[in-house]
């Protein structure tokens, strides 16, 4: 989760467990004095937040006013108590991303973007259905990659605590460490349990890859893009312009098991591609919020192919989708992850902070992809032990004709930059 330039996060439902990328934010430093004459204030402040901010205007339902009594009217002596009391009041909305954050949790979320991240390199969140902890994408070349961890696995403990009834921020803070500590996890695949010691460390992350690749359809550009951190749009300028140097006739665009990032990053890199058209919209209690639209630099009109699988998520979906809808790329792979919501995050008075639903984020052909993701074009399904074995045993493989999903990308990019052709030579 982080916040964009806008003040806005993206990707709301999921946690780095390495670091959370967010602005600056100062804290009020008389705050504390204040909780401590009346923990009512804090309470209040939230429950403020919320009626004036949170995305449905029937709070799911829930009699919101009735709430603001309920809690005002009970006495509190210490912090914990308030806490307590504003977990409870977020829980009515049964909302797993509206969520409070205590001052040790907040700070946790106040690290900049410079790409040095520490932990074990998974993204997590809780699932909306049956609201249990789950592994949205671990991070390549991590320690929970290399560990074997996998999207959509989910984890039912950590170091021996079950995790049923658990929030991402608690998960969190048992996960993080000093790297060279390890975190045992213990997962459910489908109906095995599985345990997994990992070791956490400090992790740099370039996010972008790219190199010239000689296939049956040509000479290609392949371009992976890891994560949607705050470099990645100037690393994917320079893969592209180096790539249009080499005279490639198309491009194939890896997302797989890319878990999103920057709301800023995503609309950038789109604007890349595209010349004109909308990226993407986020819609409020109140209607649309903003729209995003391509600003007519584009670097290449070339064919392209997207790679997604269900790993790819929240500015995944983003860019994948505004590509799509504009019919500017090709999707190829398995249905992505289906995460469409956004938050503000905000400090409160004490250096706790709050983390409130506000939008959602909508494709150009105005597609909610929330819970569901989006389908590709062209699908080509791996099963989760076909994908273990590709991304941990035999990553030699990745993007050669020996990986099914690029495989069929070079094929379906092979009859798209022969159709480009057959119909200039017609003109």
């Amino acid at each position: 989760m982080v916040i964009t330039r806008s003040g806005l996060v993206l990707g709301a439902t999921a946690v780095t467990l390495t670091t959370i990328a967010v602005t600056s934010i100062g804290i009020h430093s008389q705050g504390q004095a204040l909780f401590k004459e009346s923990p009512k204030e804090l309470i209040d402040e939230v429950w403020q937040i919320i009626d004036r901010q949170y995305v449905d205007g029937t709070f799911n339902q829930v009699d919101w006013r009735a709430v603001r009594q309920e809690y005002l009217n009970k006495s509190y002596t210490n912090q914990k108590e308030a806490y307590k009391s504003i977990r409870e009041m977020l829980k009515k909305l049964d909302d797993p991303y509206t969520r409070f954050m205590d001052p040790e949790e907040f700070k946790n979320m106040q690290v900049d973007t410079s790409g040095e991240l520490t932990g074990i390199g998974i993204q997590i969140g809780l699932d909306e259905k049956t609201k249990k902890l789950t592994v949205i994408a671990p991070i390549e070349d991590t320690p929970a990659a290399k560990a074997g961890i996998l999207a959509k696995d989910i984890i039912t403990k950590i170091n021996g605590k079950n995790t049923e009834g658990m929030d991402t921020n608690q998960a969190v803070s048992l996960i993080r460490g000093e790297p060279g500590t390890v975190v045992n996890l213990t997962i459910q695949r489908n109906s095995q349990q599985k345990d997994f010691s990992i070791q956490r460390a400090k992790i740099e992350i370039h996010p972008v890859e790219y190199s010239q690749k000689q296939t049956p359809a040509g000479n290609l550009g392949y371009i992976r893009l890891k994560q949607f951190s705050a470099n990645a749009s100037k690393e994917m300028l320079q893969a592209i312009k180096n790539l249009e140097n080499k005279q490639v006739s198309g491009y194939i665009l890896d997302l797989r098991n890319n878990p999103g990032g920057l709301l800023f990053s995503s609309v950038e890199i789109a604007r890349m591609w595209i010349n004109n058209g909308t990226i993407v919209s986020t819609k409020g209690r109140r209607g649309e919020v903003d729209r995003e639209i391509a600003n007519g630099r584009a670097l290449t009109n070339k064919p392209l192919v997207i790679l997604v699988d269900k790993g790819s998520a929240s500015a995944s979906e983003i860019l994948s989708g505004a590509l799509q809808d504009n019919k500017r790329a090709v999707l190829v792979g398995s249905r992505t992850f289906g995460k469409g919501l956004v938050q503000s995050v905000r400090p409160l008075d004490d250096g706790s902070g709050l983390a409130v639903t506000i939008a959602k984020y909508f494709t150009p052909n105005n597609r909610d992809i929330n819970k569901h993701g989006i389908d590709p074009d062209v699908k080509v399904e791996l099963t989760d032990a076909q994908r273990q074995q590709l991304w941990l045993k035999e990553r030699e493989k990745i993007a050669t004709l020996q990986d099914p999903q690029f495989a069929k990308a070079v094929e379906v990019l092979g009859k798209e930059i022969a159709q480009r052709g057959n119909t200039r030579a017609e003109k």
